[in-house]
């Protein structure tokens, strides 16, 4: 483009592109591989954890077959008690 002063008019010129002016595509690959890449790593410890942390330690069933049992004045027996008592024992040998 030429300046010739504020008297001197030209008339439209073409556009030419500048040499030193990457394409649009080339400039985003660029950015995008420049750019650091986030990564997640889950230990074996973590994954059990998290299988553990979703199993249930209450058993339902079982709670309400006891609730049953003590409701029906079944469930505290002789044999019972021993066992329990025996292995209160056990934990303090």
């Amino acid at each position: 483009m030429q300046i010739n002063g504020p008297f001197s008019i030209h008339g439209a010129q073409s556009i030419q592109p500048s040499s030193d002016v990457a394409p649009v595509e080339e400039m985003q690959a660029t950015e995008t591989s420049l750019q650091p890449m986030d990564e997640l790593e889950i230990s074996s410890e973590a994954t059990f954890l998290n299988r553990v942390h979703g199993v249930s330690d209450v058993r339902t069933d079982r709670v309400a077959e006891i609730r049953a049992q003590i409701e029906g004045g079944i469930y505290e027996t002789s044999d019972k008690l021993d066992i329990a008592l025996g292995r209160l024992l056990d934990e303090f040998a």
